[in-house]
C-alpha cells in the first residue's frame, strides 16, 4: 500500500503544480501551448521508442493483453448505453458521457505505469495505447455520427489517427525490438536525456489544462461518467485479467489503465463533431481530480483482492 501511494503522489503533485503555474500565468500562455506540442510530438515518442526497443517483450503476452483491451472497450461501451436508458442525457450529452466512459489519459497512464513498474510498465502501456487509441477514436466517431448526425471530415480524422506520433513511435519501438535491431547506440545518450523530460512536462501540461469553473453545473454527468470509468472498469479489468490468466504485473498495469481519467483530447473531438463540449470539459476536470484518490484506492483494493483469492 505504501509503495503504491509513494509512487503515485509525485504524478499527481506535478499535475497540481501545472494547474497552479498556469493559473498564476507562469511562465506564460505561449509556454504551455508549446510545451504540450513538444511533449506530444517529440518527447513522448522518443520515450516510447527508446524503452520499447530495449525492453524484454517476451514477458508480455501480447495476445492476452490485446484481447483484454478489446473486451474492456466493448463492456465500457455497453455500460454507457445502459446508463443512457435510465437517464435523461440528450444526444450531444451522451457523446460526452461515452467519451468519459471509454477513453483514457495517455500522459497519466504512462507516467504512473513507468513509476510503478519501470520499463515493463512502459512496454505494456505502449501496447495498450497502440490498440486503444485507434480503436477508441473509431468508436467515438461512430457514436458521434449516430447521435449528433455530424461526422465532420471523417477522412481527416482517420488520417490524423494514422499519423498519431504515439502510435507511430509505439509501432516503431516494437519493430526495433522484435527484429533485434534495437535502438541505435550512438543516439542513446541524447534520447535518454530527452525522454527524461517527457513524463514531468506531460503531467504539468495535464494540470495546466484543468479548469474548475466548468464543474459547477455538471455534477450528474461527472458522476455517471466517473462511476463507469473510475469505478466499474477497474473491476471489469480485474475479472478479465483473471479469466485470461495474465501474469501479475501485466494485470496490474491493465488495472491501472482501466482506472485512468478520460483523455483531454476528448474536448477537441466533442467540439469538432457537435458534442457537448462544456460537459466534456467538466468530465475531464472532474475525473482527473477524482482519480488522484481513486487510482491508489483501486490499485490497493485489487492487489489485496488478488492476494486473497
Amino acid at each position: 500500500m505504501i509503495e503504491i501511494i509513494s509512487a503515485l503522489w509525485p504524478v499527481f503533485a506535478l499535475i497540481l503544480l501545472g494547474y497552479v503555474a498556469k493559473r498564476a500565468q507562469f511562465p506564460g500562455e505561449e509556454f504551455w501551448r508549446q510545451a504540450e506540442k513538444a511533449t506530444y510530438f517529440i518527447l513522448f515518442p522518443i520515450l516510447l521508442v527508446t524503452r520499447l526497443s530495449t525492453t524484454d517483450m517476451s514477458v508480455v503476452d501480447l495476445g492476452a493483453v490485446g484481447l483484454t483491451i478489446l473486451l474492456m472497450v466493448f463492456i465500457a461501451s455497453v455500460l454507457a448505453f445502459i446508463v443512457r436508458l435510465f437517464t435523461d442525457f440528450d444526444a450531444a450529452g451522451f457523446t460526452s458521457l461515452y467519451q468519459g466512459s471509454v477513453r483514457f489519459n495517455v500522459y497519466v497512464g504512462l507516467a504512473a505505469s513507468a513509476t510503478l513498474y519501470g520499463s515493463l510498465g512502459l512496454a505494456v502501456g505502449a501496447v495498450v495505447m497502440a490498440i486503444m487509441i485507434p480503436l477508441l477514436n473509431l468508436c467515438c466517431v461512430l457514436v458521434f455520427s449516430v447521435f449528433t448526425h455530424k461526422t465532420g471530415n471523417i477522412s481527416s480524422i482517420f488520417l490524423a489517427i494514422t499519423k498519431n506520433p504515439l502510435i507511430i513511435s509505439s509501432l516503431l519501438g516494437l519493430l526495433l525490438n522484435q527484429t533485434g535491431v534495437g535502438f541505435p547506440v550512438v543516439l542513446e545518450p541524447v534520447a535518454d536525456l530527452l525522454s527524461r523530460m517527457a513524463l514531468p512536462l506531460g503531467l504539468l501540461s495535464v494540470g495546466a489544462g484543468l479548469s474548475f469553473r466548468v464543474l459547477v453545473k455538471s455534477g450528474k454527468e461527472i458522476g455517471w461518467a466517473s462511476f463507469i470509468k473510475l469505478g466499474l472498469m477497474p473491476i471489469v479489468a480485474f475479472a478479465l485479467c483473471a479469466v485470461l490468466a495474465l501474469d501479475v504485473e501485466s494485470a496490474e498495469i491493465i488495472w491501472l489503465y482501466a482506472a485512468l481519467p478520460t483523455a483531454t483530447s476528448s474536448y477537441i473531438l466533442a467540439r469538432q463533431l457537435g458534442g457537448d463540449a462544456p460537459m466534456m470539459a467538466a468530465i475531464i476536470t472532474g475525473q482527473t481530480l477524482i482519480s488522484m484518490i481513486s487510482i491508489p484506492v483501486v490499485l490497493i483494493f485489487l492487489s489485496f483482492l488478488q492476494k486473497s483469492l
